[in-house]
């Protein structure tokens, strides 16, 4: 069930410090649940007859496109001598590992070994193969239980379809923890941050709501001074001529992604919508990658939004670059000190700590470790 915090914000009424709490988990030592659906590519870097290489949380992953078009993922090691198969070659629908040969299915068995004889050894099944999916020009892989992938659906994103937006997508490696990333966007309070490009921006917390997996946050943003660039105006709905608005931005968590709209004054739809997500690439979890789907409205002229995409493009890499900044600063903390020592004094985001807390999975062995029975049984149907 939902709850409503905004008459607690509203109130100023204090709130127990969780992180004090003796026997809280660790945020940073929780790890990403597998059982969704993760980006873990652009599409357009999967080329036809191409492998790319990728991971998820220490689990290193060979994505190959094959003559169809459709998309693989497979564990990246060669049953064989373990060479990694993103180093081989693309044969039509298998993959081949570069050092001796053996062909893999996009399901992850073994269809040849070239050179095996009646006389040889009994070889192994193959290697672990990942569900995938393309959409929203990416490639989505589901690394948790593969039983869970058909009844779990992709992420919705609602603007990226509409002829109403053009949308700009984001791919970049941050070295944080990817809870660190969750924090910054919901937690509009470090506009000081990003002084040199919006000037000076008042946020104000309307009202939020938080549930076992999701938290949803309201701010009214008022410039109050100071230079703001010309693209900050566009994307705050000002339009070309600069035209003054109030916005409202509503921030949601909704395990494990996020989104942001932006509504104007007055207006009956968002001016701009986000989508992210930030993918765990080592086992340890401290370093992520964050996808993201920008999606702008288009203006009346057409020919404004197309001229404007370039410094728009700019600002907006501009300010996630102060904002890595930022993140990176923090898990550079946590190491030196071993620990999270963060002293939070915000509700909304000590409710966004719990959701991923509650719906996150223990760093271990156990949560980074594939499965290798695949090795040890005999593959029944190899062709040789």
């Amino acid at each position: 069930m939902t709850e409503n915090r905004s008459d607690k914000v509203a109130r100023g009424r204090p709130r127990e410090h969780r992180n004090a709490l003796p026997g809280l988990p660790d945020l940073r030592r929780v790890g990403a649940n597998p059982d969704f659906w993760y980006p873990v590519a652009l599409s357009r870097g999967v080329r036809s007859g191409r492998v790319a290489a990728t991971a998820f949380a220490g689990e290193r992953i060979a994505l190959f496109r094959g003559r169809s078009g459709a998309v693989h993922a497979l564990e990246d090691r060669c049953a064989h001598r373990q060479v990694p198969l993103s180093m081989g070659v693309v044969d039509g629908e298998t993959l081949r590992c570069c050092y001796h040969a053996w062909a893999y299915r996009g399901d992850g068995r073994i269809s040849q070994i070239p050179y095996l004889s009646k006389g040889d050894g009994r070889p192994p099944r193959g290697v672990r193969a990942y569900p995938v999916r393309e959409a929203y020009g990416l490639v989505f892989v589901f690394p948790g239980d593969p039983e869970r992938a058909a009844v779990t659906p992709l992420p919705d994103v609602p603007g990226f379809a509409s002829s109403t937006y053009r949308t700009m997508t984001f791919s970049r490696t941050v070295r944080c923890h990817y809870s660190f990333m969750h924090e910054n966007l919901l937690d509009m309070n470090h506009q000081f941050l990003h002084r040199g490009v919006v000037g000076k921006l008042q946020p104000q917390l309307l009202a939020y709501e938080s549930g076992p997996r999701s938290v949803e946050a309201r701010y009214l943003f008022t410039h109050t001074g100071g230079k703001r660039n010309r693209s900050a105006r566009l994307l705050a709905a000002e339009g070309i001529g600069g035209r003054a608005s109030s916005d409202v931005m509503t921030i949601r968590t909704e395990y494990p992604y996020q989104t942001l709209d932006l509504v104007p004054e007055k207006a009956d739809h968002p001016a701009l919508r986000l989508w992210a997500v930030y993918v765990p690439e080592d086992a340890e979890q401290r370093t992520c990658h964050a996808y993201g789907l920008l999606m702008i409205e288009k203006p009346r002229i057409s020919a404004a939004l197309h001229v404007a995409w370039p410094f728009i493009r700019h600002f907006t890499e501009r300010v996630f670059a102060e904002d890595r900044m930022a993140v990176e600063a923090e898990q550079r903390a946590w190491d030196e000190q071993g620990e999270d020592r963060n002293h939070e004094v915000f509700s909304l985001i000590l409710d966004v700590r719990d959701v991923l807390r509650t719906n996150g999975v223990p760093l271990g062995p156990a949560a980074t470790a594939n499965a290798r029975a695949c090795d040890t049984r005999a593959c029944d149907d190899l062709v040789p």
